[in-house]
């Protein structure tokens, strides 16, 4: 069985960091781009960050592009979001996902087939 599971979420002052860590079990992701979202309430999930399956290419939604950075470790099956200068916009659930197609995709909520149980995120002004 398929696993997700993200840890590092927390309470931080604005200005501050943390760095979210998943953890794949089950299958290997080594060749699936990985994505983090977050979704806070009353709002659509939305994709923040996605990293393509050797890490060479990286997007990010306009709302944390300077301040969050993906990266993947293939030989742990894991992925990270260092966030950096955390603002209460950021107060979201996040989580991790893995696309269902190998090379390619990643796009789109609906490229996405494995999702975590998610891990709140709070930045308090």
């Amino acid at each position: 069985q398929v696993h997700l599971v993200e840890s590092g979420g927390g309470l931080v002052q604005a200005g501050g960091s943390l760095r979210l860590s998943c953890a794949a079990s089950g299958r290997t992701f080594s060749s699936n781009v990985m994505g983090w979202f977050r979704q806070a309430p009353g709002k659509e999930r939305e994709l923040v960050a996605r990293i393509s399956w050797s890490g060479g290419r990286t997007d990010y939604s306009d709302s944390v592009k300077g301040r969050f950075t993906i990266s993947r470790d293939n030989a742990k099956n894991a992925v990270y979001l260092q966030m950096n200068s955390l603002k209460p916009e950021d107060t979201a659930v996040y989580y991790c996902a893995a696309a269902s197609t190998s090379y390619s995709g990643g796009a789109y909520i609906t490229d996405y087939a494995y999702w975590g149980q998610g891990t709140q995120v709070t930045v308090s002004s």
